[in-house]
């Protein structure tokens, strides 16, 4: 008697084949990406076995190999150090600061200069707003410190000439004031670049929903409302992705060039802390154990905003 092949068994075999089938149709492309994904996973997935030392005590003479195992310890180390929730409180509101102003600054210049008719006028200010991004954060700390300086800085010169203030201000001397002048300046540098896939995704956007909405009578800021924005949200949302995933991934350049040791309480962050934990006090397992924890919240980030976003029906990377 012949016996029946359940109808999900022969669905599994049906969809195996016609992937099987389509790798084989493709199998060009599959050959080309080789090697790229080979130097992904030789970049990106091998030094991960370096992850083993978050769980020794490290020493730089025994080697991995050779290293004393502890479980973990250097976490729970990690965990009980007061200067780790100040640098990661540092971390987040910078980053959160960072990424807001970034994300709500490139989308209306690019919604304004969407609109703008002049062209010279246009790429003007596009190209005035892209260069910063060229320009080494050496420099530009370098003109922010400049300009921010008590001892004849521009600011203090302008604000003492309209009476505002009496005497000069030292501006990076204030901890508080850390926050604000570093989202200023990320912003300052970033801004214009960050226009550039909002208005690449404006320029594909279908020129008749503008001009039917001429004919009803709709005005800029209507049509920047109903057909600009709704068109340039799935990016919008999937950038946004991304930006979260790098949230506690700032970095340490800015904040280790604009700070001093008068705002190290506000301006120090993760990247600097595991920094000066690995190579200042030689405590290279808590570095990693750092490093670590970075990446698991970085993934969780991710993975919520992105259910959030399947969720609301938007566009995703997953």
């Amino acid at each position: 008697m012949k016996m029946k092949t359940p109808p999900s068994a022969n669905a599994e075999s049906v969809k195996r084949i016609s992937f099987f089938q389509k790798l084989g149709s493709q199998y060009q492309l599959v050959l080309m990406s080789v090697p790229f994904v080979l130097l992904l996973i030789l970049f990106s997935y091998v030094p991960l076995w370096g992850w083993i030392m978050a769980f020794q005590k490290f020493l730089p003479g025994k080697g991995i190999m050779g290293s004393e195992f502890v479980g973990f310890d250097n976490f729970i180390l990690l965990f009980q150090d007061e200067q780790f929730f100040r640098v990661l409180r540092n971390t987040l509101v910078m980053s959160f600061m960072s990424m807001a102003a970034g994300f709500v600054g490139a989308i209306a210049l690019a919604l304004l200069l969407n609109e703008v008719r002049s062209a010279f006028f246009k790429r003007t200010i596009q190209t005035v707003t892209y260069i910063p991004h060229f320009v080494s954060m050496v420099v530009i700390a370098n003109i922010v410190l400049t300009f921010l300086s008590p001892d004849g800085g521009f600011i203090n010169q302008v604000l003492l000439k309209i009476g505002i203030i009496h005497e000069p201000i030292y501006f990076m001397g204030k901890g508080e004031w850390f926050w604000a002048i570093h989202t200023l300046v990320g912003l300052w540098k970033e801004l214009g670049w960050s226009t550039i896939i909002y208005l690449a995704v404006m320029a594909s956007l279908n020129p008749e929903m503008y001009e039917a909405a001429d004919v009803d009578g709709a005005g800029r800021f209507q049509k920047m409302w109903h057909i600009s924005i709704p068109g340039i949200m799935p990016t919008a949302i999937i950038l946004l992705i991304l930006s979260v995933g790098s949230l506690i991934n700032t970095g340490y350049e800015s904040q280790f060039l604009l700070g001093n040791p008068l705002v190290i309480d506000y301006s120090e962050v993760l990247d600097l802390y595991a920094l000066n934990l690995s190579f200042g006090s030689g405590q290279y397992s808590v570095g990693v154990a750092l490093g670590i924890f970075k990446s698991l919240i970085s993934l969780i980030l991710v993975f919520t905003v992105n259910g959030f976003a399947k969720k609301a029906g938007q566009a995703r990377i997953m």
